[in-house]
């Protein structure tokens, strides 16, 4: 039996392995988080639910290519083609005031401002303006939200809470 997962136990993927480069089983990576040095500095991360140690990582083009313990060819690096590149919330760097990895907001409860629940967050995203949240309603429903102080106006470990011009019906 494992136990239940604590916040600094929870997971969040920096990259996905995209295929293997060359043969000798390292990895192309498609990063999801700001840059190499959010690897670089890692000693293990997690890759199909096995904890492996990190052992070199690279500049490789559009790519990062990165070298795992127990990837030793070509056929073993393809074999993770598509698996998540994940750590734990407690590896990464501590945040400054007023910022947030947008995993923390994932699942998060939504609340209106009378605290009716409204749903969860599903996803976060930003296209370029601000960050948008994505937001499922318990019948399924989705809606879009710009992360910004007239639309949420509060938000913490607990809940966040949507004005109620931009709760869609």
């Amino acid at each position: 039996m494992t136990s239940p997962e604590t916040a600094d136990q929870k997971r969040v993927a920096l990259a996905a392995v995209a295929g293997a480069h060359g043969i000798k089983g390292e990895l192309r990576l498609k990063l999801f988080a700001e840059g190499l040095d959010s690897l670089k500095r890692l000693k293990t991360v997690t890759l199909d639910g096995t904890e492996r140690k990190l052992v070199s990582v690279r500049e490789g083009g559009k790519f990062v290519v990165a070298k795992l313990e127990g990837v030793s060819d070509r056929s073993a690096a393809e074999g993770l083609r598509g698996q998540l590149i994940e750590v734990t919330r407690d590896q990464l760097p501590d945040l400054d005031e007023g910022e947030f990895y947008y995993s923390d907001l994932v699942d998060l409860p939504v609340v209106d401002s009378e605290g009716a629940s409204i749903g969860k967050v599903v996803t976060v995203e930003n296209f370029g303006a601000s960050d948008v949240i994505e937001i499922e309603k318990p019948n399924g429903k989705r809606f879009m939200v710009p992360l910004i102080e007239k639309a949420v106006p509060e938000w913490d470990e607990e809940r966040l809470v949507v004005s109620p011009d931009f709760v869609e019906g």
